[in-house]
């Protein structure tokens, strides 16, 4: 008799019951951050957690291979400032070697990247993405609070050499700030050939400074870019990807529009997020976050908090209603919860 064949299994998948598959996960490694822009976080009043509150690498590397066996590919590290916690290398390392991780990437306001950067290299990191508000010295002094851009640049012109591409520079444009340097920054990418993608304002400042005419919409970036260059537009990879990408004429670099003001994109999300002290937020614009850090301590098995996470992501939301008459925002910013 010839044997019976098993009926194949198939993996579970990290689905919200908007049928959205999570595959993308965001893990903020420290609120803290050495940049002071306001749009993020403000100078001034910041508590930030204390240590111990603070997911372990240890914890961290546990709860991003359960995010891994659900169908999670891409982990992006952030802040705050990650590269403030100390030996990220180290996690980075743990974590690029998670079977069925694909994309390792680093999110940093580049202050000290360039004196890092080979090790993160070799500890398997794909991608960097470094952000930069200003080409101007006076200018970024004020936004940032930092003594100048060289250090910025500096990382960027190592990530380029270590091929950690595409090298992304974000930019978010506020209207009255730096919505001047938007040719600027689009010869910048061409220059160097990078990819530089803004972003725009979004309402989770601390200082609540936002307001939508503050915005810089997308068709208002393309008509000023369209003064200099020709743009050709670039097929997203994936449904879930944020970025309109545009070519440019010079045949070197890329424009990215990261719209979720104008043109939002919560219908194809993939992404879910993990704070700093162990909490699921389903969206940026969370109002509700979800503890996974309590129950891992309190001894938790991994199968546990694998229904935990299956059924913290059901809750995720359809979208995050901004300028919507019923519109709340997180009271985190975005330094809290991780960019």
């Amino acid at each position: 008799m010839p044997l019976a064949l098993s009926p194949k299994i198939e993996p579970i998948l990290l689905k919200d019951r908007f049928d959205r598959q999570i595959t993308d996960l965001r893990i903020s490694v420290t609120d803290r951050c050495n940049f002071k822009c306001f749009y993020c976080r403000t100078p001034h009043g910041v508590h930030f957690a204390k240590r111990e509150s603070l997911l372990t690498y240890e914890e961290i590397e546990r709860l991003a291979g359960i995010f891994v066996e659900l169908g999670v590919t891409k982990v992006r590290l952030t802040g705050g400032e990650p590269l403030l916690r100390r030996n990220l290398e180290l996690l980075a390392g743990k974590l690029s070697a998670l079977e069925g991780l694909q994309d390792l990437a680093l999110t940093t306001n580049g202050f000290n990247f360039h004196d890092r950067a080979h090790r993160f290299k070799e500890a398997g990191l794909t991608r960097v993405t470094i952000s930069l508000d200003s080409l101007k010295q006076d200018r970024f002094r004020e936004i940032t609070g930092y003594p100048d851009y060289d250090d910025v640049l500096r990382s960027i012109e190592i990530a380029k050499e270590l091929k950690l591409e595409p090298v992304k520079v974000n930019c978010v444009l506020i209207r009255g700030v730096n919505d001047d340097e938007i040719l600027d920054f689009a010869r910048f990418a061409a220059d160097w050939d990078l990819e530089v993608r803004f972003i725009e304002f979004m309402p989770i400042d601390e200082e609540e400074k936002w307001t939508r005419e503050r915005v810089v919409t997308g068709a208002q970036i393309v008509q000023t870019l369209k003064a200099e260059f020709d743009l050709k537009p670039v097929a997203r990879e994936t449904a879930s990807e944020t970025a309109q990408k545009f070519e440019i004429s010079s045949g070197a670099g890329r424009i990215g529009l990261i719209l979720p003001v104008s043109e939002p994109f919560c219908g194809n999300c993939s992404r879910a997020r993990l704070t700093a002290d162990g909490k699921i937020r389903t969206c940026l614009f969370s109002l509700v976050e979800h503890d996974v850090r309590d129950r891992m301590r309190a001894g938790a098995t991994d199968e546990e908090l694998k229904k935990f996470l299956i059924s913290t992501i059901l809750t995720k939301e359809k979208g995050h209603r901004i300028g919507e008459p019923d519109f709340v925002s997180p009271s985190r910013s975005m330094s809290y919860i991780g960019g």
